[in-house]
């Protein structure tokens, strides 16, 4: 049996226009980053392997959790392209970038239909390979057994999920757009099996207090 806590990113740089813009924590990115390790050592902190994607925000979150000496990189958990799939879009299809939280909402569901449906050209990778990418990391994550930690982001938790509860493209949109930075993700593997046991736990955001730091871009 396997225990896989997926946990996305702390917030990054939410006004960034580029990919290599967005990827750095902010602030406050750091903070929930800091608040959940400390939420963890104080529930169940033990891991026995810890595994985050390439992507420089994904090091930072484990890195602040004060995971980064356990950790394996595996760039499969990776996020999606948005930016490139954006461009792709507005460039194809002459749907304008997201310049608000309210905005985004609307975009990522005609986005991500697009791309499903095979209507954006010279993008980075095809949703069916997006998707396979992410079966074969999870699969391989919980091939060993135990606890494995993996900090990821926002479309590959939504990709999962769509792969374990069998969502279409649309239901797959909509829990991108819930899953809050530094949340977490639980995930049982009872013989060969993933099933999802928890999805969106912010235990470690919960004070009054610290409502604030509840954020999804």
């Amino acid at each position: 049996m396997a225990e896989l806590l997926l946990v996305r990113h702390g917030q990054a740089q939410s006004k960034a226009r580029d990919a290599a813009s967005y990827d750095s924590l902010s602030e406050l990115g750091q903070l929930q980053a800091r608040w959940l390790g400390d939420w963890l050592r104080q529930t169940n902190g033990h891991f026995d392997r810890v595994i985050t994607g390439s992507l420089h925000r994904q090091r930072q979150t484990a890195e602040a959790m004060g995971y980064g000496g356990q950790r394996e990189e595996d760039a499969r958990w990776n996020e999606l392209d948005y930016f490139g799939m954006s461009q792709a879009m507005e460039a194809q299809h002459g749907l304008p970038f997201p310049h608000s939280p309210d905005h985004f909402a609307e975009h990522a569901p005609q986005l991500f239909q697009a791309w499903q449906d095979g209507r954006l050209r010279d993008v980075e990778e095809t949703c069916d390979a997006f998707m396979d990418r992410v079966r074969t990391a999870l699969m391989d994550a919980a091939a060993p057994g135990g606890r494995v930690l993996v900090v990821t982001s926002g479309g590959v938790i939504g990709a999962v999920a769509r792969q374990l509860l069998g969502l279409d493209v649309a239901g797959m949109t909509k829990v991108v757009l819930h899953v809050a930075n530094s949340s977490t993700h639980r995930i049982e593997v009872i013989r060969g099996t993933p099933y999802l046991n928890g999805f969106n736990g912010m235990a470690h955001l919960a004070a009054p207090d610290r409502a604030h730091a509840r954020t999804y871009v």
